[in-house]
């Protein structure tokens, strides 16, 4: 227990303010979590239908995920953790191409045979290159000249443009490579990982814990103002008035950051990067009476799809999860300043559900269960040559404020696991470690994070991953 506690605000009670605050409070200090919205969890906010909860966006976890599996140790979760194999396909002109094993790639017939090769070498390249200088190369080039031109256009260009729209052309290759080796351990093929009860048994748990720790939770409370105090310290805004702190730590996007800095804060810290946007994703979710499709993932690249991916995360999922319905997300980014993403919730069904149809014939009006639609304005930044150098401080104000976002997570994969990793950066610039507990007892969990029970045998090796990592 911390001989010198202190009064800490954390800001956004998403994974990675949730992590802060577990950390902080484990520690001994007095933490006021605070969130804007009604609910824990961020891109893990749920909703309810049926009797059951779930995501308004898809996730999973991978057995690499080692920093959030750690944290789950420590609320006593992980053990709930269960894992199954994946697969991904491609659609092309109606047809579904599977792409797991090098012999998937060679049946590719939407490339030339020499480019399906060239295709599989740069991802077995990309396993095993250094990332030494590859932020201040484009993913274009970098894949360009490993592919080929014609590769690239037909290949990569689609899922770069799904991701990052027309502004995929300054993305560092570095941003690449991470995606081709966040998963590059998994030899014997690609298996995902969800938890009981979903992810609104994370943040249930963290409100647990943090409970029984003497922290303070409070949900629709929408940060007007920070800044610094005459006596120097940390003050939040709120509509219940200001309030002080000895420290603050910022879990919110770098764009909302900045509008809430006050004068004195400014003063005294760095200036932040706010070139570097965000983009924004709408997901299209279905209840279907039916499966669609045995894989996980169908990227959906051509520009006749309103939707970029097709994800069934009921082949991941266990009944007792979802019910006996099968649960589909249609995903597509896009800038928050497009016109499509303030598009009406029935206009989002009109367009997507009928598209769906015609990739997928067999299924009905009837087959369809309900529909809901999500948003969110900030989820991926939109990095640039440089990122590295671009990427926020942890320490914002000397020993006061601190910060721990997505645009810090660079070049990781942005993800739980990701903010979890950047939440512990910051910690560790605050003088805090890791630490992980079951039951009360510290423990440690880097045996266990690989001990994966099957619900099947996996499949064969997989040389390529494209880039459509999940929100």
């Amino acid at each position: 227990m911390n001989s010198h506690p202190k009064s800490i605000a954390v800001l956004g009670g998403g994974i990675s303010g949730l992590t802060c605050a577990l950390r902080l409070a484990r520690e001994g200090h007095r933490v006021t979590l605070i969130e804007g919205s009604e609910q824990l969890g961020g891109l893990g906010t749920f909703f309810e239908h049926e009797g059951r909860t779930f995501e308004k966006f898809y996730h999973c976890m991978l057995p690499s995920d080692g920093p959030l599996l750690r944290v789950l140790e420590d609320l006593g979760i992980r053990e709930e953790v269960y894992w199954k194999p994946t697969t991904f396909a491609y659609a092309h002109q109606g047809r579904f191409f599977p792409l797991n094993t090098a012999l998937d790639l060679l049946k590719f017939v939407p490339l030339r045979f020499i480019d399906r090769i060239r295709v599989g070498i740069t991802g077995l390249y990309g396993r095993l290159v250094s990332d030494r200088g590859l932020d201040s190369v484009t993913t274009v080039k970098w894949l360009t000249r490993l592919s080929g031109a014609r590769a690239f256009a037909k290949f990569w260009q689609p899922m770069l443009e799904a991701k990052f729209g027309d502004r995929y052309h300054d993305v560092p290759a570095l941003w690449f490579w991470t995606r081709f080796n966040r998963e590059k351990g998994e030899s014997k093929g690609e298996c995902k990982g969800y938890i009981k009860g979903g992810y609104k048994r994370i943040t249930d748990a963290f409100a647990r814990v943090l409970n029984s720790l003497g922290g303070e939770i409070r949900l629709n409370t929408a940060v007007q103002a920070v800044d610094l105090d005459a006596e120097g310290r940390t003050s939040v805004t709120t509509a219940a008035g200001t309030e002080s702190f000895d420290q603050l730590v910022i879990t919110l996007p770098t764009p909302q950051v900045e509008k809430l800095i006050g004068p004195a804060m400014r003063q005294e810290m760095p200036q932040l990067d706010t070139t570097t946007d965000y983009q924004g994703v709408i997901n299209c979710l279905l209840f279907l009476k039916r499966p669609l499709t045995p894989h996980y993932w169908v990227a959906t690249p051509e520009s006749e799809h309103p939707f970029d991916g097709v994800v069934e995360t009921s082949t991941l999922t266990d009944p007792a999860d979802r019910g006996p319905r099968h649960v589909v997300y249609l995903t597509k980014y896009m800038h928050r300043s497009d016109e499509r993403f303030t598009a009406s919730d029935e206009c989002i069904r009109a367009y997507w559900i009928p598209a769906l149809q015609k990739l997928f014939p067999q299924l009905q009006d009837t087959d369809i269960e309900a529909a809901q639609v999500f948003r969110a304005p900030f989820v991926e930044p939109i990095y640039k040559l440089g990122q590295m150098q671009l990427r926020p401080p942890e320490e914002l104000v000397h020993g006061k404020v601190y910060l721990a976002n997505t645009a810090q997570v660079y070049p990781v994969v942005t993800s739980w696991n990701g903010s979890v990793t950047q939440a512990e950066r910051t910690l560790a610039a605050m003088g805090v470690g890791p630490s992980v507990r079951t039951h009360g007892e510290a423990t440690t969990i880097s045996a266990r994070t690989t001990e994966l029970k099957l619900a099947r045998p996996l499949a064969s090796a997989q040389p390529l991953r494209p880039a459509v990592a999940k929100t």
